[in-house]
């Protein structure tokens, strides 16, 4: 419905989200300056970001690429497996991070605090709907959303 609109990922909830997988105390030294980089996040340039995070990547790379095996089942799985989901997390979301940037005319904000309330409503309304399936729960969305 809004596939031409441009999208921001709110900085707040990208930092959450790598502090939810690297804890607010980090022991790792790849965990500790993962975190460093995010905390600049929210004042730096996107290319300074960009820049930071790659060389975070190709530093630690071997690092994340670790696997541990299993003496009794023989199967590995990788050793540091949360600091690679945060990297994956940033990675995924950075074309999004820096939008509001992108697009200066459009005053799109890097947080989402002025859309909590917002979407709330649209929570209420179709929370009350229990069991509803996810394409009536959509429908009903679009609904509000096209008046």
């Amino acid at each position: 419905m809004f596939s031409d609109i441009p999208a921001q990922m709110c900085h707040f909830h990208q930092k959450q989200i790598t502090r939810r997988y690297l804890t607010s105390n980090p022991k790792l030294p790849a965990s500790i300056e993962l975190k460093a980089i995010v905390d600049t996040l929210t004042y730096a340039t996107e290319e300074k970001f960009t820049a930071e995070f790659f060389n975070w990547c190709n530093k630690w790379d071997s690092f994340l690429k670790e696997r541990t095996t299993d003496l009794f089942t023989k199967k590995w799985s990788y050793t540091h497996k949360r600091v690679r989901s945060a990297r994956r997390s940033i990675k995924n979301n950075l074309p999004y991070l820096f939008t509001y940037l992108k697009y200066p005319k459009l005053n799109i904000q890097k947080t989402t605090n002025s859309l909590d309330g917002s979407f709330s409503f649209l929570k209420e309304k179709t929370n009350i709907h229990r069991g509803i399936t996810k394409q009536l729960r959509d429908k009903i969305i679009e609904h509000i959303l096209g008046n």
